[in-house]
């Protein structure tokens, strides 16, 4: 059968993507795997067959680019692994789709939902799903805390996060005074400034959820319609990612995950937090229309959403391929080294880490 070109944009870190697609490919008829990155540095570019350099996803001539590798290496479908990218390819989708590649993205209508977190608690609550309380002000989380709504712990987070940047959970008022002016200036620092320039608002304030975490995949197909949900119990998190994690299989979590997938409608992956609290109750916390830092430990449970994902781009039904994950099964991410070639190595300057 055809050979299908797939292209990863912003690869980072996710290695282990490229390698699950990589594998699937050579079982599905071949193909080559192309990444870009605007850091020459980045991990995930030594799994992939071809590598291109790309400005920032900000930079005017960005899509062109972008369109330009597509037509050199005959792409078929983009599959961006970046918050802040998603808005900017649902934007152009229709500019790749006519040169025949798909961006295997959600509607912009989605991606703001689930990009500004004020819209996802509203999208949330107007669908009928728990989320917990979230407030744009000091003023108004005050008055909720003064009224009893509101209580500590509480967590400080940018409205257009991304990873855990900014994040804080403060456990007093002179805390979260202190961590909301911090989060003010750190996002202003950091690659959230872009989205959050445009709102005064771009600090939120939630209540701090106690109970147990969970990580959901909510598989759509291409055309957006739910498929399955494949659920994890989060063990450790490290630097805003999961990073140890076992499938559970639990009926209640994966119906409540799906019904989110039948009313949101996106495309391909939507990663998902959910905190069962001690009440009993579950709340929504984010949601992410993305491969998530937490796919590999559904994939590595039997989950293979490439293998599907490849079909569908043949235009073939992969009701055939597994997308039930085997409960129990748990893994733990760790490091391994990459060798980087000294002349992809930038100038040399002072590095600031944030």
């Amino acid at each position: 059968s055809a050979m299908t070109n797939i292209l990863f944009s912003c690869a980072g870190r996710r290695a282990y993507l490229l390698q699950y697609f990589r594998r699937q490919l050579d079982i599905r008829g071949g193909g080559k795997i192309i990444a870009t990155d605007m850091q020459s540095i980045a991990p995930a570019l030594a799994s992939a067959d071809i590598v291109e350099q790309v400005p920032g996803v900000f930079a005017p001539d960005y899509i062109e680019r972008l369109l330009q590798i597509c037509r050199r290496h005959s792409v078929a479908a983009i599959i961006s692994l970046n918050d802040l990218e998603l808005p900017i390819l649902a934007r152009h989708k229709q500019q790749f789709i006519e040169i025949g590649t798909l961006p295997i993205v959600s509607s912009q209508q989605v991606i703001d939902i689930c990009a500004d977190k004020v819209l996802t608690a509203q999208w949330l609550c107007d669908n009928g799903f728990k989320t917990p309380i979230t407030c744009t002000s000091l003023s108004q989380a005050s008055e909720m805390l003064n009224s009893g709504a509101l209580h500590f712990p509480l967590v400080v987070k940018p409205r257009w996060g991304s990873g855990s940047i900014a994040v804080e959970i403060v456990h007093d008022a002179e805390e979260l005074l202190y961590a909301y002016q911090l989060a003010k200036k750190k996002v202003m620092r950091s690659i959230l400034a872009h989205q959050s320039a445009q709102a005064h608002d771009y600090i939120i304030i939630q209540q701090c959820i106690d109970g147990i975490e969970y990580g959901i995949d909510v598989i759509n197909d291409l055309q957006g319609t739910n498929i399955t949900a494949s659920v994890k119990r989060k063990i450790a998190m490290r630097a805003g990612e999961t990073d140890k994690a076992i499938t559970v299989d639990n009926p209640t979590l994966r119906q409540l995950a799906q019904s989110i997938g039948q009313k949101l409608q996106h495309i391909g992956n939507l990663d998902i937090d959910i905190f069962a609290a001690t009440d009993g109750e579950y709340y929504v916390l984010e949601m992410n229309p993305r491969f998530g830092g937490g796919f590999p430990f559904s994939y590595e449970a039997g989950v293979n959403l490439p293998g599907a994902i490849i079909e569908w781009l043949h235009g073939h039904d992969a009701a055939d391929v597994n997308l039930s994950a085997t409960p129990a099964v748990a893994h733990a991410k760790c490091d391994h080294l990459v060798r980087i070639h000294p002349d992809r190595l930038p100038p040399h300057r002072a590095q600031h880490h944030v």
